[in-house]
């Protein structure tokens, strides 16, 4: 084991709650390391290929002055290395449906690495790549230090800090620090919420995703080999699906109706291929003729037959291999077998670009992980606080202790546990800070979907610029606290302390308020 550290924060997890913790922080002064799993920053935006969900304000207001400033260099980056066109303000790279931002995962990562590189440059952020945390050592209420090691080298050391920040994807430190945390689904008699299940199940977890890159190149033959699963998911017809999983076929998210699906886009149907297109090449002036790119995070490549936390390690692995198996075989279906409105089968022009993620097998550096670990924290959300069955006016619950906005639906995907969608409205929300605070530990911070949530409401809080702000929140509310010498139940129960601290956000960029 190599010789320890100190620094005065510690944030484990690299994705965009943890990038965003140590922007907040360094510019608060504060000497921070950072550690990361795969050799990417960014998590479900570029390790595991999901472009940014956004809500329908987000180009006016909805979200913290460094996430605006990352959304304009993720266009920027594109208007200084390729020629438009047509110059526009709200250039979609992709044109894709789920956002206005849809874009190459390459460039997120370019665009993160240079938003952190000032603090890199006066020493005041390490970025510890290919690294987890394997222990935590915690006193009493308080943690003091974590090992660390390198999964390439092997190497390890102990780092201590001052405050810390889990900003894993699935709530890794929890269970290594031995807190209390929740898993899967509450019961209705403990948290009032109208769509919760009558009997608590900790395996009620949404199903992660594998995502894949495709680029299609009409008259050419790109199909992969068989995948070594396929048989087996060719014939899987789930007991809540309308058909096999891979057909065209699938639940309305909202109804539950038979809801049909194309590749390309046809009279009727909705369109895959521009669900998630993060290259629309009709936008560019190209000097070489190349196809227009999507990513495979469809219903159809949802895995939802095992967890992978929680869970001993060969079963975790197991669940890996079939996700990743799973959208192998879907490529591979619309490759050699999908219906074509022509009447023929198969798209042979489809092409994996294995250059997108930089793996392999071409599949993302890692699952898209829904629905993390959730702490047991001073505050949790419950559908009554989002809901517009619950609330008159035009946004949710307005929490005192607020530190931030967001807003998208309650979109629940299917579950370990065999059930359906559940996609119902939540107004505009609050972000409230007691969600970030654990009740076990008094210098961890909750800085991602970790937060505390339940299985309903983590549907509206688990999505881009809300794991942004959640991650910044942290950052700043550590930083605060260092200088104050107080913790952060203390910011949230002292009203003067907590006003302080709000001003300083809305100074820094944070918006507190809808202007509804």
């Amino acid at each position: 084991m190599t010789k320890g550290e100190k620094v005065d924060l510690l944030i484990a997890g690299g994705g965009l709650g943890g990038c965003a913790a140590a922007m907040a922080a360094c510019a608060r002064g504060l000497k921070v390391i950072m550690t990361e799993e795969t050799d990417w920053i960014g998590g479900q935006v570029t390790a595991q290929g999901v472009p940014p969900d956004e809500h329908r304000w987000i180009e006016e207001f909805g979200c913290t002055k460094r996430y605006r400033d990352y959304r304009n260099r993720v266009r920027d980056t594109y208007r200084k290395n390729l020629k438009l066109k047509e110059q526009k303000d709200q250039l979609n790279p992709g044109n894709g449906l789920v956002s206005n931002i849809c874009h190459d995962p390459r460039v997120t990562l370019h665009v993160l690495n240079e938003m952190l590189l000032p603090h890199q440059l006066t020493g005041r952020l390490q970025i510890l790549r290919n690294t987890r945390v394997v222990s935590v050592t915690k006193v009493g209420n308080k943690l003091q230090k974590m090992t660390l090691v390198n999964e390439a080298s092997g190497t390890e050391k102990e780092v201590e800090a001052r405050y810390f920040v889990d900003a894993t994807e699935a709530g890794d430190i929890l269970p290594l620090a031995g807190m209390e945390y929740v898993t899967g689904a509450e019961a209705k008699e403990e948290t009032g919420e109208p769509h919760a299940v009558d009997t608590a199940d900790p395996t009620d977890i949404q199903a992660f995703t594998y995502v894949l890159g495709m680029e299609y190149r009409e008259g050419e033959d790109h199909t992969i080999s068989e995948p070594a699963m396929y048989l087996f998911w060719k014939d899987f017809h789930p007991d809540i699906w309308p058909d096999k999983l891979l057909s065209f076929f699938a639940p309305h998210p909202i109804t539950k109706e038979k809801r049909k699906y194309t590749l390309f886009r046809e009279e009727e149907g909705f369109p895959l291929w521009e669900y998630r297109r993060i290259f629309d090449g009709s936008q560019f002036d190209l000097h070489a003729a190349g196809g227009d790119v999507t990513l495979m995070n469809w219903p159809q490549n949802d895995f939802f037959l095992g967890n992978v936390y929680d869970v001993p390690e060969d079963e975790k692995e197991k669940n890996l291999y079939q996700g990743k198996q799973l959208s192998l075989s879907l490529l591979y279906w619309l490759q050699t077998e999908a219906p074509r409105p022509d009447g023929g089968k198969g798209y042979p022009g489809l092409k994996l670009r294995k250059d997108l993620f930089e793996t392999e097998d071409g599949l993302a550096k890692a699952p898209y992980i829904r629905e993390s670990r959730r702490v047991k924290a001073e505050y949790t959300v419950v559908e009554q606080d989002v809901s517009p069955d619950f609330h008159e006016g035009q946004a949710g619950r307005k929490f005192n202790d607020r530190v931030g906005i967001g807003s998208y639906s309650i979109d629940l995907h299917p579950s370990m546990a065999g059930r359906n969608y559940l996609d119902i409205k939540a107004q505009p929300f609050y972000i409230p800070m007691g969600a970030l605070i654990p009740k076990d530990a008094g210098n961890l911070l909750a800085g991602c979907k970790n937060i505390g949530t339940t299985h309903i409401t983590n549907g509206c809080f688990r999505l881009h610029p809300v794991e942004w702000n959640i991650g910044e929140a942290s950052g700043a509310l550590a930083a605060f606290c260092i200088e104050r010498g107080v913790e952060p139940k203390a910011v949230r129960e002292d009203q003067k302390l907590l006003e302080t601290f709000q001003l300083e956000l809305r100074e820094d960029g944070f918006e507190l308020e809808w202007p509804f």
